[in-house]
């Protein structure tokens, strides 16, 4: 007598996946899968790679970068940087089969209510900087220095601007990278590599100072605590760029030892360095690490941890 064999029972636990027996398999894989360094590998082979052609695209449409800076340029680059880290990611996600999403950016959230809540933050942020550095005697507005169509011209450009920056960077430090180094190492352990690797980044800024570059690491665990407790990336993108845009633009200050034309006044910053961060900014001021402390507490009210949380805040968190 032949007997059918018995269907899986939808209750009955997936078997385990066995280990990897012989001495390549262990080096190159675990029981996900590609180890999360090769895998990160893979993803800087193809970012070198598109990078390359993009920037041949860029050198073609654009020219060759120019001597002094060049919002256009600049602009330009931008947008091929953040099409190169968010494509090499889309590359992968084919490769891993799971969806794009899952490192940072989903498509469902994209400039929704999360991201202009970041713009909201952001710019409470720095104007509660400034207004604490002017209280104590380190800023004057000084007059407006663009009038009518220019003023509303270059607004719109910073603005613009300033969302590419958020999504480069963010997702430069935050996404594909922070997932995947998050499963070899953990969350938070990995947080704190890709920050500092963000400080060090803006060290090479001229103006830019050590104080400065520690405001940057402390601001990209801030925004990793956002990350870990919103699932994704565009509250932070929202607060990057809007704190950006209220620096260069719209306080008319240095921005990470960078100082722009086509700013909204002739403002300036004067006193002792720990007052207004120098040359850094007010990044380097002393105010900085008070507000953003008070933020990543509000962070904490504000979006709570939830009890059951999606399956890939799951996986970032998976060590």
């Amino acid at each position: 007598m032949d007997f059918e064999p018995l269907a899986q029972s939808s209750s009955t636990p997936p078997l385990p996946v066995p280990p990897p027996e012989g001495v390549l398999s262990k080096i190159f894989l675990n029981d996900r899968g590609l180890r999360a360094i090769w895998r990160l590998l893979i993803y800087a082979a193809f970012v070198g790679v598109l990078g390359f052609g993009g920037l041949l695209v860029l050198q073609q449409f654009a020219g060759p970068p120019s001597a002094g800076f060049s919002l256009g340029y600049s602009f330009a680059s931008e947008v091929v940087s953040f099409a190169v880290v968010f494509g090499a990611a889309l590359i992968m996600s084919q490769i891993e089969d799971r969806p794009p999403g899952a490192y940072g950016l989903p498509m469902k959230g994209a400039f929704g209510r999360l991201f202009w809540q970041g713009c909201l933050v952001g710019l409470v942020e720095v104007s509660a900087l400034i207004g604490l550095i002017a209280a104590f005697g380190g800023y004057s507005f000084s007059g407006l220095a663009l009038h009518g169509k220019e003023l509303l011209c270059w607004g719109m450009l910073w603005a613009v601007f300033f969302v590419f920056v958020g999504l480069f960077e963010e997702f430069l430090f935050r996404g594909y990278t922070q997932y995947t180094l998050a499963e070899s190492i953990g969350f938070w352990p990995a947080a704190v590599v890709l920050s500092c690797s963000f400080g060090a980044v803006h060290l090479g800024n001229p103006g830019e100072g050590w104080v400065g570059a520690a405001g940057v690491v402390i601001i990209g665990l801030v925004f990793a605590f956002v990350l870990r407790r919103t699932g994704n990336l565009w509250l932070v993108v929202g607060w990057h760029a809007s704190f950006d845009f209220g620096e260069t633009f719209l306080y008319s200050v240095p921005n990470s030892g960078l100082v722009f034309a086509g700013h909204l006044s002739n403002a300036s910053l004067h006193g002792a360095r720990w007052l207004t961060g120098g040359t850094v900014g007010p990044e380097g001021s002393v105010f900085s690490f008070l507000t953003m402390g008070i933020l990543a507490l509000a962070i904490h009210f504000l979006f709570p941890v939830k009890k059951s949380e999606p399956a890939q805040i799951q996986e970032i968190q998976a060590t």
